[in-house]
């Protein structure tokens, strides 16, 4: 065998090889969850369930559209349906600098107004699902410290297992959030679970990826839960579907922008 393709094929061996958990810290580990390909230029239709306590469930349609500009990336999401949440929209810049703060802006159409969400704001709930605003973004990983729990399988797939704690007060006032605790699939550096200790009421919320599949090359999270707890009692649990994913499209910059927000789908 010719010695340079002997070389490569050892190579293109030890590329294909799962990392061990050894050969990677808990803070390189979520690097690569920060800098894994997540697509660009994508749509998508999404079913929002929220389920109270008592199991009643009420169902919202949206349309997501998602697109990269450099290192930042942008995304507009427009309500379809119920009709009391019709025509609302939210529009995020999720910038990679670490010393900008995010902008998120919500549009409420009774009100015809949109209301840009301060930071302090961001641990509130998002249109009363499980999820916050601060939920919506990447975090800056510099303000965190990681550490390698252990490692353990979710549905057949190894993951390490990540607790990530903020270092400042600040960050927490931001996220909600004191403690985290992250499951990271070890083959393509996706959180498909997680557990996060919220800093008021001595609650906990359970994030669950139900499904991931690979969609135009793209491991995508097509099915999503968080649940909140107090102790043993689910206080409330939104579910998210995700359809009709498709990346590559032909998405213009002022489709990203506050006009639009409120101009509507």
């Amino acid at each position: 065998m010719n010695k340079y393709l002997y070389t490569a094929l050892i190579l293109a061996a030890f590329a294909a090889a799962p990392v061990a958990a050894a050969d990677l810290s808990a803070r390189d580990i979520m690097q690569r969850v920060d800098d894994r390909d997540d697509g660009d230029n994508n749509s998508s239709e999404m079913e929002m369930i929220l389920i109270d306590k008592s199991g009643h469930e009420r169902v919202r349609k949206l349309r997501s559209f998602n697109k990269d500009k450099g290192e930042d990336k942008m995304r507009i999401m427009f309500f379809l349906e119920p009709a009391d949440v019709k025509d609302t929209g939210f529009l995020t810049f999720d910038y990679d600098d670490a010393k900008k703060d995010d902008d998120q802006w919500l549009y409420l159409p009774a009100l015809r107004k949109t209301k840009r969400i301060a930071s302090s704001d961001k641990s509130g709930s998002f249109m009363g699902s499980d999820f916050n605003y601060a939920d919506m973004t990447r975090k800056d990983l510099d303000a965190y410290d990681f550490k390698i729990l252990k490692e353990e399988e979710v549905r057949g797939s190894k993951t390490w297992v990540i607790e990530a704690v903020p270092k400042t007060r600040e960050e927490i006032e931001e996220t909600g959030y004191t403690k985290s605790v992250l499951f990271v699939r070890q083959d393509n550096f996706i959180v498909v679970r997680a557990v996060h200790w919220e800093k008021d009421g001595g609650r906990l919320k359970y994030m669950d990826a139900l499904k991931v599949e690979q969609i135009d090359g793209v491991w995508t999270i097509t099915e999503n839960t968080m649940t909140t707890k107090q102790g043993k009692e689910t206080l409330h649990k939104t579910v998210l579907h995700f359809g009709n994913v498709k990346y590559n499209q032909k998405l213009t910059e002022d489709m990203f922008s506050v006009r639009r927000l409120e101009k509507g789908l």
